[in-house]
């Protein structure tokens, strides 16, 4: 099969429409990042008046401060947890949808809805269900024997902003998982049905291995959005806190760069993360090439 080659009509209109959007990443992209990376080798005073060269002194420093490693640790157990939750959910969801033949776009509906809120409205919600004075969830606990206090409590704060970006990203993975099972044919599943394999062997032996591809994407998406789009979600119910259990990198760089106003140190961050997510973007450009040449 040959793909069909466009051909413009004049030699400078195709740089024409690309010139906008080069000139988008150049200024909300290349620049920002350019600045981060001279930055991080520079050490700076709290006003900005004067800076000194120090070379890779700055990342050096960070791995030797202990906030910093416990911040790296934190986010792991945060990336993970919001990862394996919402992408669990989603999938239990979108396989029970995807057996509805009535009312499935009416529950795929109601399902998105939660993916247009704003995070930080997420992280307040929530904030308000898991208070310990009139939320309703401590209440149910305390019912149960348990006291919840995620202000004191660095278990239950990490749980708290797990659950909230967990039910943010939910209704994202949902729909790729509701998609990944609408293309398998079901004439498999039928097949295996009339040899008698039960629907836990038929989700397992037929139906997951299909949906690899769709899991590896979701998988790689979940961990970015977690290690950076969840920074308003824990700026709205912990700010970090207590006793730094819930400050992930992300937040880090915002409290070291805008509140302690150590900026070689925070721009020394930002390249880290973005060296993080330029790896996980070339690992799932690789997985995703080797399918599409398989």
């Amino acid at each position: 099969m040959q793909t069909k080659r466009m051909t413009y009509p004049g030699r400078f209109l195709p740089y024409a429409l690309l010139t906008p959007q080069v000139i988008v990443t150049l200024i909300f992209f290349i620049w920002p990042a350019g600045q981060a990376l001279y930055q991080s080798l520079l050490r700076e005073d709290a006003f900005g008046l004067r800076s000194t060269f120090v070379g890779l002194e700055n990342f050096a420093r960070l791995f030797r401060d202990g906030s910093y490693v416990n911040s790296l640790s934190v986010t792991v157990v945060f990336a993970v947890g919001t990862t394996l939750l919402s992408m669990t959910v989603a999938l239990l969801l979108a396989s029970t949808v995807n057996r509805m033949i009535r009312s499935r776009s009416t529950y795929t509906t109601l399902l998105v809805w939660p993916y247009a809120i704003a995070p930080a409205l997420a992280g307040v919600l929530w904030w308000f269900i898991f208070n310990p004075s009139i939320g309703i969830v401590p209440y149910m606990l305390e019912m149960v024997g348990y006291q919840w206090n995620h202000r004191n409590s660095g278990s239950d704060a990490m749980l708290l902003v797990i659950f909230a970006a967990a039910w943010k990203q939910i209704s994202y993975n949902f729909l790729f998982f509701l998609a990944g099972l609408q293309s398998i044919p079901q004439s498999l599943i039928e097949a295996a049905s009339i040899d008698g394999a039960s629907p836990t062997k038929r989700f397992w032996t037929i139906i997951f291995p299909l949906l690899t591809p769709t899991t590896f994407f979701l998988l790689v998406v979940n961990v970015v959005y977690a290690m950076f789009d969840t920074f308003a979600i824990i700026h709205a119910t912990t700010a970090g806190g207590p006793a730094q259990a819930t400050n992930i990198l992300v937040y880090k760089v915002y409290a070291d760069g805008f509140v302690g106003l150590n900026l070689g140190s925070s721009a020394a961050q930002s390249v880290i993360l973005m060296v993080i997510v330029v790896a996980l973007t070339m690992i799932q450009f690789r997985f995703i090439e080797r399918r599409v040449n398989y």
